[in-house]
């Protein structure tokens, strides 16, 4: 994708006693693409012809536009996360810890992103990590069952995560806001990020701070910011797909142990050949079943290709679709009969997942050759192991693409602090799977073993920078690392 359009992205404001006075007649980040294909009002009917009359209505009638209103200020805090998900706990529980005020915004119902709403159950990627990703796996480890115990926390329950990551927050001090939408960003004349703009049953907010982490995933904050960024591979930016996982039940562990993902790596293929025998036919290839504790088992076995994660239409339908195909994939298994009989689904997750959004430009762009090569840096904040992971583009895979990039195996590299560094605004760090890389490196370090301790890193600067009066860009990691 290229360069942002810097002045579609910005949200100009100004001071008043209620608020802030923001213009909302531009347009949110991506909408400019999707222009082509939006409905239009024609200038000749009844509602058009009053939007034009109030110069509401873009002439070509495919735009509206609304009027300034004063949005109150819903918070202040020294530093804002933005994302909820694995990478903003770390971020939160850092800068917390580190004795910054901090609030965390997300827009589902719970903390934990993808390990709670998307139902993950499985964390990737954790070998040789310390700090609280280390502190995450013995908590999930000591207060789950025999299964996380015997995977040092590795393999999770969704709904211990929640509670998990809600008591660590509190008591850490963060002030948590979920259900609420990041809809706009704010930067001041010196190009630094003041305000963020929120959506929910509260109303439009904004929310002041001195220093931001983009943990969204997609980029969202730092895309609203202005900032650049590029999106999947190719001049299409073809995109990696996204899969919703399940939750099972109704069988017995002992009965299918050959299927279950921890048995053995040919647990996979055993289970896509029983699926297939059967006329069973997923659309993921390495169907993933886990058995989490007594009778709950997850599933993985969907993929949706060629899904913009910016498109909330096309993220509706790739949802109803993916919920469907596992239904399906469940009354076809349930058919089998014998210990498949009373299979049945506890859940599907709420939010499918999304494996690429935007890799917004950093400070330093982690790339192909840093992987094959086994990067060492001086401001490494982490070290990423995971080997790379391209799944396929569409339903007819990609071979070319993993044979390209898996010759001669994966070396350990680390992670540097500048990639986590937005490049075109000040005051603002991402964590996750938002950093700055590129395409092959991304399907690398985007697991969330990587996420946690990259969002500590850039808690941890966000708290230092504030102590030392410079903004994250002016310092280095040793500087940030021995506070």
């Amino acid at each position: 994708m290229n360069e942002a359009d810097h002045s579609s992205r910005r949200t100009f404001l100004q001071t008043t006693a209620g608020g802030l006075l923001v213009s909302t007649s531009l347009a949110a980040p991506d909408a400019m693409r999707a222009v082509e294909s939006q409905p239009t009002i024609s200038s000749n009917s009844i509602i058009g012809d009053v939007l034009r009359t109030q110069g509401r209505l873009s002439t070509d009638g495919r735009q509206f536009f609304e009027e300034q209103r004063a949005i109150p200020i819903a918070g202040k805090s020294q530093v804002l996360v933005c994302g909820g998900g694995p990478a903003g706990i770390g971020a939160a529980l850092a800068a917390a810890r580190a004795g910054a005020t901090v609030q965390l915004i997300d827009v589902a119902g719970c903390l934990g992103g993808v390990w709670t709403v998307g139902l993950l159950t499985k964390i990737l990627d954790t070998e040789g990590k310390s700090g609280i990703m280390s502190e995450l796996l013995k908590v999930f480890s000591s207060r789950g069952s025999t299964i996380a115990k015997n995977t040092k926390g590795t393999v999770y329950d969704p709904e211990i995560a929640k509670l998990v990551l809600e008591e660590l927050c509190v008591e850490a001090g963060v002030r948590i806001q979920l259900h609420t939408r990041l809809v706009g960003a704010v930067t001041d004349k010196s190009n630094r990020v003041v305000a963020v703009v929120t959506e929910s049953k509260s109303g439009r907010q904004a929310w002041l701070a001195e220093r931001f982490i983009d943990c969204s995933g997609d980029g969202d904050l730092a895309a609203h910011a202005g900032c650049r960024f590029d999106v999947g591979v190719g001049a299409d930016c073809n995109c990696q797909p996204m899969s919703m996982i399940a939750l099972l039940t109704g069988v017995d562990p002992s009965a299918i142990q050959p299927f279950i993902r921890e048995s053995g790596s040919e647990a996979k293929r055993r289970l896509l050949k029983l699926m297939e025998t059967n006329g069973v036919k997923p659309s993921y290839r390495a169907p993933t079943l886990r058995h989490l504790h007594s009778g709950i088992y997850s599933i993985m076995t969907n993929h949706e290709y060629g899904v913009s994660a910016f498109d909330a239409g096309a993220i509706t339908e790739a949802t109803i679709r993916a919920r469907k195909e596992i239904h399906d994939i469940v009354d076809g298994l349930r058919r089998l009969g014998g210990p498949w009989k009373e299979l049945a689904v506890v859940a599907t997750a709420e939010q499918i997942g999304v494996r690429e959004g935007r890799r917004i430009k950093g400070r330093y762009e982690i790339t192909a050759k840093d992987v094959a090569t086994g990067l060492r840096h001086e401001q490494a904040v982490c070290q990423a192991k995971f080997p790379i992971d391209v799944h396929a583009l569409d339903g007819k895979g990609n071979k070319e693409i993993s044979k390209e990039f898996k010759k001669g195996g994966l070396k350990p590299y680390d992670i540097p602090y500048p990639s986590l560094v937005a490049a075109d605004v000040d005051g603002l760090l991402m964590a996750g799977r938002c950093i700055s890389g590129d395409f092959v490196a991304h399907s690398s370090y985007r697991v969330t073993g990587n996420a946690v301790p990259m969002g500590e890193a850039a808690g941890l600067a966000a708290a230092v920078s504030l102590k030392k009066g410079r903004l994250p860009h002016e310092l280095s990691w040793n500087e940030i690392k021995q506070k």
